[in-house]
């Protein structure tokens, strides 16, 4: 018999989603059946629900919708931190839980995982401010409600809730007669309009700069303005929320804008404009400097996913994608002028220890075309944030929801979502200490990735911030070498290194690259205080914010 649970495990996978996250539990048990019994879907099975959401984050990222399982409140609730990130961020994600059933819920009945008061509403309203949409299923009008949170997905690019009590999963249902509507691929009225101010802006304009942002990547459309941009030759720029939104190895890429921390001939380059095209950005404290970005508005053109603003005019209902991907039909803009000098400089190691200004110049100089770089919120991120990419590469990291530990299970969530780009993991130790349960489903998995795990004693991102001898920003000292090991992975699956020299560091980084066949784990021992230079100077600037 054909059954909701089938109805909605046929829309996640047309929209190609192909593995499933979660936590099982007794009201989503029966589901967990439809899931694994399919030749086209896979179960991962994780720790915990919260790295569910996280690993189905990073598989958003990387395969643009993802979903996870989890039974009704006390699972939900761990996860709702991940999928508030999600929101935060602009990921596809659909949250599934499994509840008691239908006729448990009608009759209010004190069962377990509830606050024991009848409603089973709470959770879904605790849904609320971090999700596009929210369904309870029933019988009579599952597949309706399916196609219309699924569709919301889709069109803003945010997570959607999915309450599916045990005996609506396993309830008669049809099979879907069309697919799910997508985007209207043809531009309206008001897209028309906003593509002929563009393209009179640009014509006109004499330094005109391209601003792209993370809903570039939110939606897919990183190789649609790297078309664009690499066919009209502007220049180009993006904030660190949105790293990787075009090829970083185009001619036209000047680097990562961040207000006044940016490096000096960008930001003069930027701020000097006479026309600014601004793609899928938002201006956040820790992508602008504090605050200290200088973009004059009445010489901008901004579009977002659910606004546009042409030189301080607010536009709505447009198709933010339809504008974007029409971009390329633009004609007659050809740029001419110059662009700024990169500063590059070949790393040649030394015997001398680790630091965090030379870790960065050597992960510049080593990383490879294909690789995925990414980096935790802490002295990983605003180090690696600064390198340029080699072409056809991507970056994940998490700057405006800033979750300590995230990237573990997103990095593993997005190398199952692309197993042929090899993923290289940056992450602190305290980072770490959060998530590193999924050190086991990796070995599980055999998954591949690259890992390096900053060991400088301590949470040294808010030791820059606040505090840097405070009790409170130390963390227990772990062997995390010999983590791998603790969770039953041998040689032959995971490789395990410390790292203290710049020569090791280099040879180590090779090694890794040259050999697909194993996960490395390696560990960086790095100073306590140490800390990358824009980390030192963001700290400052969070320090002055705070007051």
């Amino acid at each position: 018999m054909y059954t909701v649970g089938d109805y909605l495990l046929d829309r996640l996978h047309e929209l190609g989603i192909e593995e499933i996250f979660g936590v099982p539990g007794d009201y989503n048990l029966q589901f967990l059946d439809q899931i694994i019994s399919r030749e086209d879907m896979k179960w991962i099975g994780n720790a915990n629900e919260l790295n569910a959401s996280y690993m189905a984050d990073g598989y958003a990222r990387t395969k643009k919708a993802a979903a996870f399982l989890t039974t009704f409140g006390v699972g939900e609730l761990s996860a709702i931190n991940g999928l508030a990130g999600s929101y935060a961020e602009n990921l596809p994600v659909v949250e599934i839980v499994g509840s008691p059933t239908s006729k448990v819920q009608n009759d209010g009945k004190f069962v377990h995982h509830t606050l024991a008061d009848g409603d089973f509403k709470h959770f879904m309203k605790m849904h609320e401010p971090v999700t596009a949409a929210r369904t309870l299923l029933t019988a009579e009008n599952a597949t309706f409600e399916i196609d219309r949170v699924l569709s919301q997905l889709l069109k803003e690019g945010k997570p959607v809730y999915i309450n599916l009590p045990v005996d609506v999963a396993a309830a008669k249902a049809e099979k879907p007669a069309l697919p799910l509507e997508k985007e209207s691929s043809t531009t309206n009225t008001t897209e028309q309009v906003i593509l002929s101010k563009i393209e009179e802006s640009l014509k006109n304009a004499k330094k005109p700069v391209v601003i792209a942002g993370h809903e570039v990547i939110s939606f897919g459309l990183e190789k649609t303005v790297t078309q664009f941009v690499s066919e009209t030759k502007l220049p180009i720029t993006t904030l660190n929320f949105g790293k990787s939104a075009v090829d970083e190895s185009l001619p036209s890429f000047l680097g990562i804008y961040n207000g006044k921390l940016s490096e000096i001939s960008l930001k003069n380059f930027v701020e000097s404009a006479d026309f600014i095209l601004m793609l899928g950005v938002k201006l956040t404290d820790s992508s602008t400097g504090a605050f200290t970005h200088h973009l004059d508005e009445n010489k901008m053109i901004s579009l977002n996913i659910d606004e546009g603003i042409i030189f301080n005019k607010v536009v709505e209902d447009f198709d933010f994608r339809a504008v974007v991907s029409s971009l390329s039909e633009l004609k007659g803009i050809e740029y001419e002028g110059q662009y700024i000098d990169k500063q590059y400089e070949e790393f040649v190691p030394s015997s001398a220890p680790l630091s965090q200004d030379r870790l960065w110049q050597a992960v510049e100089s080593l990383t490879q075309s294909n690789e995925t770089i990414v980096a935790e919120q802490g002295t990983s991120f605003f180090g690696a944030s600064t390198i340029f990419l080699k072409s056809n590469s991507r970056f994940i990291g998490q700057p405006l929801w800033g979750s300590i530990g995230y990237t573990f299970p997103a990095a593993l969530g997005s190398q199952i979502a692309d197993k042929e780009s090899r993923h290289l993991l940056f992450i602190g130790d305290g980072s770490l200490q959060l998530t590193v349960q999924e050190l086991g489903l990796s070995i599980r998995e055999k998954l591949n990735p690259i890992c390096f795990i900053i060991n400088n004693d301590g949470y040294t991102v808010e030791r820059e911030i606040h505090g840097p001898t405070q009790s409170y920003n130390d963390i227990p000292m772990w062997n995390y070498s010999k983590l791998p090991e603790t969770f039953g992975a041998k040689e032959d699956r995971v490789v395990s290194k410390i790292v203290r020299t710049e020569n090791e560091f280099v040879s180590v980084m090779k090694e890794a690259q040259a050999d697909v066949s194993r996960m490395y784990w390696i560990e960086l021992v790095l100073e306590k205080e140490d800390a990358p230079k824009l980390l030192k100077q963001m700290g400052k600037l969070f320090a002055e914010q705070n007051k």
